[in-house]
């Protein structure tokens, strides 16, 4: 089997908010230290949508890195790469596209989705249309066999499993492959092998999932066997070819609990935002400005927390203790609702205090986030030709 692997990105089409770090972040951040990860600064995708007008792509990337290690991204736990800078993933969108069946595309529930939401912009285009396509060789490029995603994007998970499964079905019947595989086998050593053949047996012929789940955990465990050797069992295993890309698996993730200033989802064109590395003087103005229950007109009418979007954010930057001040305060008339907001102002000033720390450097010196992408981007290039490698030979391309 490959190694576990994570694969995540975002396009870099502004500055990133409050939202963007209890997403996804945050997330990140735990995963790095858990299992090898690969963070992507998904460019070639902001021109899907803004293929019109280009100019926010550059310093947007910029400052989207310097984001990222702001939150607590590690270089030396995690690679961060620019997606334009490795070629390969347009060499696997082209090369899987040949094989990808146009109404799969067509079906993706965000394609019309996207369509009617962005109704001002033309999105007839082969780049709209494929952008799934791409996704698809984002993640596979590197095989990566876990993508932290929402709901929402579950289906593109699971449309990248389905190319995967028919790229290898296509491609993955090598020249010899039973006589490759059966050679492999031998290599196991007889007493392994012999258990190998035997749980193959238990499975082919009768279904037995068990014997397919200890079958896999003893090429797991088998040490003596080259990458190429291993896969090809996992496929001789279940009858079928070589695994070229394995299918990934959507790792979920809880949806922001951050909303915006006024209630509703924490996005730009809203505008309804707190940046990530906002002034302090503006997260005091825009939290102090932050609408309220519509029934406390007055300072002495009692309120509902319920009904208010600070209660919201009390939820994410307040302690038990807190929180019951506030309930048993608004709805007794015996805060204002200035004094229900300082403890979210305070909470969210001490949650960016060290972003603005590991900021600094950076900022100090661009040439420390341009190393730390180019030896993100070099990695990334060196796994992603690994990749290629394999693919161009199973399709015949390695003459």
């Amino acid at each position: 089997m490959f190694p576990d692997r994570v694969l995540s990105g975002m396009r870099p089409t502004g500055a990133l908010h409050l939202g963007h770090y209890h997403g996804a972040l945050k997330n990140w951040v735990r995963l790095q230290s858990e299992v090898e990860c690969l963070f992507m600064v998904a460019d070639w995708h902001a021109l899907t949508t803004s293929y019109d007008d280009v100019s926010i792509i550059g310093k947007s990337t910029w400052d989207m890195v310097i984001d990222w290690l702001a939150a607590g991204i590690d270089p030396s736990q995690a690679t961060i790469f620019i997606q334009s800078r490795v070629p390969e993933h347009a060499e696997l969108t082209l090369l899987m596209g040949m094989g990808t069946p146009l109404s799969w595309l067509e079906r993706v529930p965000t394609y019309k989705d996207q369509i009617e939401k962005l109704s001002h912009k033309d999105l007839g285009t082969y780049g709209f249309l494929g952008y799934p396509l791409m996704q698809a060789a984002d993640i596979l490029v590197y095989r990566a066999n876990q993508v932290p995603v929402g709901e929402d994007q579950v289906s593109h998970i699971e449309l990248t499993r389905e190319i995967a499964r028919r790229f290898n079905h296509m491609y993955g019947r090598e020249p010899g492959f039973e006589e490759k595989a059966e050679a492999a086998v031998k290599k196991m050593g007889s007493k392994k092998a012999k258990l190998y053949e035997e749980l193959r047996t238990r499975y082919t012929q009768n279904g037995d999932d068990e014997a397919l789940e200890s079958a896999r955990a003893l090429l797991a465990d088998t040490q003596n066997l080259s990458m190429g050797d291993r896969e090809r069992l996992f496929g001789y295993l279940e009858g079928r070819g070589k695994v070229i890309l394995p299918e990934p698996q959507p790792l979920l993730t809880e949806s922001s609990k951050l909303p915006g200033l006024d209630g509703a989802k924490m996005s730009k064109s809203y505008n309804n935002t707190i940046a990530l590395r906002e002034t302090p003087e503006s997260v005091t103005k825009k939290v102090r400005g932050m609408p309220t229950d519509p029934a406390r007109g007055r300072r002495t009418d009692p309120g509902n927390p319920e009904k208010c979007p600070v209660w919201q954010f009390h939820q994410v930057y307040s302690d038990t203790n807190t929180r019951d001040w506030v309930v048993k305060g608004c709805t007794t008339a015996g805060i204002g609702c200035l004094d229900c907001k300082q403890p979210v102002i305070e909470g969210i000033l001490a949650e960016q205090k060290p972003m603005f720390e590991r900021a600094q450097p950076f900022l100090e010196d661009p040439t420390l986030v341009r190393n730390i992408v180019e030896d993100g981007c070099e990695r990334a290039r060196k796994l992603a030709g690994e990749t290629m490698r394999d693919v161009r030979e199973s399709m015949g391309l390695d003459y």
